[in-house]
């Protein structure tokens, strides 16, 4: 699924400049691709498919749950070249500054509800970070209101993004290799991300106080 998606998004790339539509340089194609796996994603664990199971020593793994887990990284690595690329070659738009962060929120967002429909990650854990998203995504639009600014990651919440997709991935591909030598890494990142996701957001709103001066 994640290699038909790749192979794919050539022929996206081609067509939508074939439209006009110049704004979309190669990181903005990047974000681009990364909100249309979102549905693929979605309908890869929703849909009634049996795809069989896999039989990793002795730990039953869903062929669907690995391929959404491959899907997912796919999508958390075009997240990482997007950004790259866009500094490295002075392709920072106006665009990808608002289409960057709101991809990263939708696949995380959406892979955590999926995981607490399935039953691998406990609602209480993914409703505070989903309420900490929405809260920063706010913070962020209120700069570029009223200062003009864009939310630079600090390094919370860059560890908190590391630890989100790590725990994620192993989440889904039920912890191996290393519930094979008993260790909870998907649990032990999952409880991590949560931890620095309450300390980014508090962070980010206390540096960040004086956007609601004279507003309460």
């Amino acid at each position: 699924m994640a290699s038909a998606v790749v192979a794919w998004f050539p022929f996206f790339s081609y067509n939508i400049c074939q439209r006009g539509a110049n704004f979309l340089n190669l990181p903005n194609q990047l974000t681009v691709l990364r909100i249309i796996m979102i549905p693929i994603f979605i309908l890869v664990l929703a849909l009634p498919i049996d795809l069989g199971t896999l039989d990793v020593g002795g730990v039953d793994l869903l062929t669907t749950h690995l391929i959404a887990a491959i899907l997912f990284a796919v999508a958390s690595i075009t997240d990482w070249l997007d950004g790259k690329i866009a500094r490295s070659r002075g392709l920072v738009t106006n665009f990808g500054k608002f289409a960057d962060p709101l991809a990263d929120k939708m696949l995380v967002m959406t892979a955590f509800i999926m995981l607490v429909e399935l039953d691998k990650a406990p609602a209480w854990v993914v409703s505070i970070i989903i309420c900490r998203e929405l809260a920063v995504t706010g913070l962020r639009l209120l700069l570029v209101e009223h200062h003009g600014e864009v939310l630079a990651a600090a390094w919370p919440g860059k560890i908190k993004t590391a630890t989100q997709m790590v725990a994620i991935i192993f989440l889904f591909i039920n912890n191996l290799p290393f519930s094979l030598i008993g260790i909870p890494l998907d649990q032990i990142m999952l409880y991590v991300c949560l931890i620095f996701t309450i300390y980014s957001g508090i962070d980010y709103f206390i540096k960040n106080a004086s956007v609601f001066k004279g507003s309460m």
